[in-house]
């Protein structure tokens, strides 16, 4: 009976610092895309904030221009934020292909 108690609690031990363990790399992982995206949209966010300035300057001469820049910017988010998952599929997939064969 004291064995198999000690056992169960070696057991639960090792689960719990396990669970901390991946917690903590998940959250490094974590911080790690964060900055990446954070680097490569740095360029799009400043044209996205200077066009956001420039909004409350609209009047009837610019702002059809404004408008057309801003749908631009916006699509430009859009392709990026698609491209990103894309190649992450695709490396998710060839890592699977990979363990596959």
């Amino acid at each position: 009976m004291k064995k198999t108690t000690t056992l169960l609690w070696i057991a639960l031990v090792v689960v719990i610092i396990g669970f901390g363990v991946g917690i903590y790399l998940q959250d490094l992982k974590h911080q790690e895309s964060t900055e990446a995206a954070w680097k490569a949209n740095r360029f799009n966010m400043e044209r996205f904030y200077k066009i956001r300035r420039f909004t409350g300057e609209i009047n009837e001469g610019n702002w059809h221009t404004m408008r057309d820049s801003i749908g631009r910017q916006l699509d430009s988010f859009m392709i990026l934020r698609y491209r990103k998952e894309m190649d992450s599929l695709n490396e998710k997939r060839a890592m699977g292909n990979q363990y596959n064969n």
